[in-house]
């Protein structure tokens, strides 16, 4: 009893933290990183799961267990979704993917009600769910080497790599006993001590930076004496970080360095006067973004969606403004254009002129 009781209370401690997570994420990075909601639904699994399987909790009944069953059982899908958004620059939510979580958080469901009603649907439910899981953790850490040569310049970054492996071997582990008839309570604490661990973790790299590995200057890199450039590698992160935190913006918002051509992660930390790797890092932790890439796409579709919804420049083709907004190909400018409005450009532009034209007919109207 006494090793239930430090179980359930080890659970109820997890819950919390995972909530923290979802709070965190929420409220400090769902404006700037696509995979913050991704991740706020990782940690509302976590919690769910953590809930389903601590003791006691009642199987065999379709009642208000049955969601938290749902949303733990349906964690693969969403894991495999953030490691997507997390390292492939291209991924987008799609309604089939809500399709996929529905089908597996469904085989959790039966599996679960199911052991004394219709013990061999539950048995074949629970089998193909136990095999799902580990195609889906395969799938998630398979992401990685899209995003590796970014992630890994970074501390938090080469942290982010290991907690999605652990994750995904957590999810394996427990798929594997399952199919194993490996009893649950023989791993019901390691499994809570696992949950706490990786929430402890994400919790770590959202309110508190780890140090970054600071690489040596030799002869001060680009332009910049020797005392400069160690100055700049030794600087303290709270005081400097937020005085190149201000310069970047400005750039950004003020000078629209976004829209220099060729403009490079290089290019920019030249103008900072700074290294690149302290660019990199201010831009992965500092705002959170996934990469450079990521940063510029929060500033060119805002400029084209004013110049697309501009009726004086009606008859400028996309193209152009794409290249204004600092694109180099029309291809890239409606990946990105699509993700940020989930419409295309011309869809957006009709829309656009439409709206305009009833708030012209309406203001014209007689009263």
């Amino acid at each position: 009893m006494a090793m239930t009781a430090l179980e359930l209370g080890l659970r109820g401690a997890v819950v919390a933290l995972f909530l923290v997570v979802c709070a965190v994420l929420l409220l400090r990075y769902a404006a700037v990183h696509r995979a913050a909601h991704l991740g706020a639904a990782m940690g509302v699994a976590g919690a769910a799961y953590a809930i389903s399987t601590a003791p006691f909790f009642p199987a065999s009944s379709f009642g208000w267990s049955s969601p938290f069953v749902a949303f733990a059982m349906g964690s693969p899908v969403i894991f495999w979704l953030w490691a997507r958004a997390m390292f492939d620059e291209r991924f987008t939510l799609r309604p089939w993917h809500a399709a996929v979580w529905t089908l597996l958080a469904g085989l959790g469901v039966v599996s679960h009600n199911c052991w004394t009603i219709l013990p061999d649907l539950a048995g074949r439910c629970g089998r193909a769910l136990a095999l799902a899981t580990i195609a889906f953790a395969l799938l998630g850490i398979a992401q990685i080497p899209k995003g590796w040569r970014t992630a890994v310049t970074t501390a938090r970054g080469r942290i982010r790599i290991a907690l999605l492996i652990g994750i995904g071997l957590q999810m394996m582990f427990a798929a594997a006993a399952g199919l194993a008839a490996i009893p649950t309570r023989s791993i019901s604490l390691s499994a809570a001590l696992a949950l706490a661990a990786f929430a402890l973790i994400a919790i770590w790299m959202m309110l508190f930076d780890p140090p970054e590995s600071q690489p040596a200057v030799a002869g001060g890199g680009r332009g910049q004496s020797a005392p400069v450039a160690r100055s700049l590698a030794n600087a303290g992160p709270p005081a400097a970080s937020q005085a190149a935190l201000n310069h970047l913006k400005h750039l950004m918002a003020t000078e629209r360095t976004y829209r220099q051509e060729g403009l490079t992660i290089g290019v920019l930390a030249v103008k900072l006067g700074m290294p690149e790797y302290r660019l990199r890092t201010l831009i992965n932790d500092g705002l959170g973004h996934r990469n450079f890439n990521a940063f510029l796409n929060r500033y060119r579709p805002d400029e084209a969606k004013a110049a697309l919804a501009d009726a004086g420049q009606a008859e400028v083709p996309v193209l152009t403004i794409a290249l204004d907004a600092g694109f180099q190909s029309l291809a890239p400018f409606n990946r990105a254009f699509k993700a940020d409005t989930g419409l295309a450009p011309t869809e957006f532009r009709r829309r656009a002129t439409a709206a305009q034209t009833t708030d012209t007919a309406e203001i014209a109207r007689p009263g």
